[in-house]
């Protein structure tokens, strides 16, 4: 795993799910609190720019009458609607403080569905940067990262799904997304195992230069 070529998409980590008084935390603390998730991601991504890999924040938002959506919205996006989430403009829709962008980072606008790739231009950005791996934290576990995990497994990328920065509304939902979905379409691993798998690969590049491999 090349950091040079390795991107990691941090998935709707946004007030209305990280934080007290957003209006979707509630449903989402119990596993935030089981997983560590948020403490672990910012640590992941702390290490991971030192590293030199992609930081790349994925975002969901929508106008104050969530025009964009149908008028009889269902599932998943009904919940969105009915709690009046994720509102362009709001607090809630802010990227959590702890994990705000820094200057390198980039920013995929657009999102307004599950999958990540749908309505954003991630596959264009990440195909210019020349990134072939994927690593995935976010909300929830079993909708939008489950979701833009398997299209990046059609795609063809490399895809690592990061089960302790990851969330949803139940353990179970979190165990078995992360035990019988997520093997089927990418690498489960913790964010220890990710900053291993990068330290390793920044070892051998520092090895290489040192021999003169790559001049």
């Amino acid at each position: 795993m090349n950091p040079n070529t390795t991107a990691l998409v941090l998935i709707e980590f946004q007030n209305d799910f990280t934080t007290p008084g957003g209006s979707l935390h509630e449903a989402v603390r119990a596993v935030m609190h089981q997983t560590d998730m948020l403490a672990n991601t910012v640590e992941l991504v702390r290490k991971a720019r030192n590293y030199g890999a992609t930081i790349l924040h994925l975002p969901i938002s929508f106008t104050d009458n969530y025009r964009e959506l149908s008028r009889q919205p269902y599932g998943i996006l009904k919940g969105v609607v009915d709690s009046n989430s994720f509102r362009q403009g709001s607090w809630g829709a802010e990227i959590v403080e702890a994990l705000r962008p820094e200057p390198r980072d980039l920013i995929i606008e657009g999102k307004r569905g599950l999958d990540g790739f749908g309505s954003t231009n991630l596959d264009f950005v990440l195909r210019q940067r020349g990134i072939t791996h994927l690593a995935l934290a976010g909300f929830l576990t079993n909708c939008c990262v489950e979701s833009t995990m398997r299209t990046a497994y059609e795609l063809g990328y490399q895809v690592y799904t990061l089960t302790d920065c990851t969330a949803t509304v139940s353990e179970e939902e979190q165990r078995l997304a992360c035990e019988k979905n997520f093997p089927m379409f990418s690498y489960p691993m913790t964010h220890t195992e990710l900053l291993a798998h990068l330290a390793t690969a920044e070892d051998e590049e520092i090895f290489q230069e040192s021999r003169g491999y790559n001049r």
